[in-house]
């Protein structure tokens, strides 16, 4: 097989050159006009963004870790506090959490969809729990009606990790709207993604607005006066410029993965393997396209001879990451097995259904040797 075939992860080559003059051209006005913190297309996507999740505010920072990072002082979490999270994703979570002086609580997943569910949550919950940090993990929505009822009970903070489910919805209503704040990345591979590192927070709250506003930028509402510690976490022009570039074909690049998920539901049909699945009325934007199998391994190395990219999303668990310490951080036993069992395929909006074809043929022939 030659390389001039091979299937990358995502393409980025392909998906920026549609905007290349575009993107060039917005970026030679920027260097005429030497603005290039905290302006104009800063400020329109702030509001691009808060408008795509149904919300009043959006804040934009320098990255999506950044962004819970923001989110967790803006609700005043640190030393003694507590904060819920899943152990099966990226450790941005857990790291934020840290940042903050307060203690990540690892909590396992639901097997079949990957998420905080609320049975495992309220199992977590102690006297010094303060928040809860669901993760829409792949796309997938978190189930936020029933996580937002149980932290009304608990009289809980919710903050959604949105970085991987721009544009994902839960009966027609946005992620990033349901907690007391959402947070974006706006990473390179992301659904929507920059050239470089980005973030946003979105919130319907006007006081966490404003601190988020003076936290991201050095703790300062007003020129030299700083309150207090902030950080330097804004999203430069460059990369709003970027982001607002590709922001109107959201929908379009969201409906490209969803025509390649079902593709692969197709093509994949009939096999010893868990495909993704979405519930009821769940809009999952296939962030990661992403099967359980046991022979993961063998899989992946067929794929690998063949030019073929895949990926494993996550193959060590928060719980049992060595900044944690040598003892594992809780029990999480369907985190373990994901860890052994899940393979992300490859996964763009340009995919065609020739490479989804491919894709799922080595897979068939691999599992019936």
């Amino acid at each position: 097989m030659s390389h001039s075939t091979a299937i990358p992860m995502v393409d980025l080559r392909a998906h920026f050159q549609p905007l290349r003059e575009e993107i060039l051209a917005g970026l030679g006005k920027i260097l005429d006009q030497a603005g290039f913190i905290l302006g104009e297309h800063g400020r329109a996507l702030e509001q691009d963004v808060a408008q795509l999740c149904g919300v009043a505010h959006g804040v934009g920072c320098a990255s999506g870790t950044d962004a819970l990072l923001l989110a967790l002082r803006a609700l005043e979490i640190g030393p003694g506090d507590e904060v819920i999270v899943p152990t099966f994703t990226f450790i941005a979570t857990a790291e934020a959490v840290l940042y903050v002086g307060a203690k990540p609580v690892f909590v396992d997943v639901d097997p079949q969809n990957y998420v905080l569910t609320v049975p495992l949550i309220e199992a977590a919950i102690t006297t010094r729990t303060k928040a809860i940090i669901p993760v829409h993990l792949y796309g997938l929505p978190a189930d936020m009606p029933a996580i937002m009822s149980l932290a009304q009970q608990y009289h809980l903070k919710v903050i959604e990790d949105c970085a991987q489910a721009i544009g994902a919805s839960i009966h027609g209503r946005a992620v990033g709207s349901f907690g007391d704040i959402g947070c974006f990345s706006f990473f390179p591979s992301k659904n929507l993604g920059g050239a470089g590192d980005g973030g946003m927070v979105v919130t319907n709250d006007p006081e966490l607005e404003k601190q988020l506003r003076g936290l991201r930028n050095h703790g300062s509402w007003q020129t030299y006066h700083h309150d207090v510690l902030g950080y330097n976490s804004r999203l430069d022009e460059m990369q709003a410029l970027i982001l607002r570039t590709e922001f109107p074909h959201l929908s379009t690049f969201n409906a490209g993965r969803q025509q390649a998920a079902a593709w692969y539901a197709g093509h994949l049909a009939g096999l010893d393997l868990q495909l993704p699945h979405a519930p009821e009325g769940y809009q999952h934007v296939y962030h990661q396209y992403t099967i359980q199998l046991e022979s993961r391994d063998a899989v992946k190395a067929a794929l690998q001879a063949e030019h073929i990219a895949s990926a494993i999303y996550y193959p060590i668990p928060g719980h049992r990451q060595k900044m944690f310490g040598d003892q594992p951080q809780g029990h999480c036993p369907v985190a373990d097995q994901l860890a052994e069992r899940v393979l992300s395929l490859p996964m763009f909006p340009e995919l065609q259904e020739v490479q989804v074809a491919r894709v799922a043929e080595v897979i068939r022939r691999t599992l019936k040797d």
